[in-house]
């Protein structure tokens, strides 16, 4: 079975921050501030372009299993990307209050953190973040 490719690095947030727009870096930074005080673990880079806080393990019934952040964020150049693990059945109340936004399985899709209404945001990651942690602690 392969590995996950994207894993917890040595590598810089600082560093990496800076690489991105001034917009987008203050955007993360206070989406980081976010994740930081919702997680209560300090920002790690995972693979190149991740920004992940705690960890947990998964295993598929495939027997594939890794470690991924308990949340995340990239800030690409098209949207900032925000990884909620748990998915968003249980957001849908606050996904309507969110602004515009789109989303995959796990992924939240935020053109600027300006469109959005972060009190919002600060409900979802603070609610994924219990979630996977009540998970984690039933294993």
């Amino acid at each position: 079975m392969a590995e996950p490719k994207t894993k917890a690095t040595k590598q810089s947030v600082a560093a990496f921050l800076r690489k991105a727009s001034a917009q987008r870096r203050q955007d993360a930074e206070t989406i980081i501030a976010l994740m930081k005080d919702a997680a209560k673990a300090e920002p790690v880079m995972w693979g190149t372009s991740i920004i992940g806080f705690g960890t947990h393990h998964f295993k598929y019934e495939s027997g594939r299993e890794g470690d991924w952040p308990i949340v995340g964020l990239s800030p690409r150049k098209q949207n900032l990307v925000l990884y909620i693990m748990p998915g968003f059945a249980e957001y849908r109340d606050l996904l309507t209050k969110l602004g515009p936004h789109k989303t995959g399985k796990s992924c939240l899709y935020i053109k600027r953190l300006s469109d959005i209404d972060v009190p919002t945001l600060r409900k979802i990651v603070v609610r994924s973040v219990a979630r996977m942690k009540r998970k984690a602690a039933a294993r």
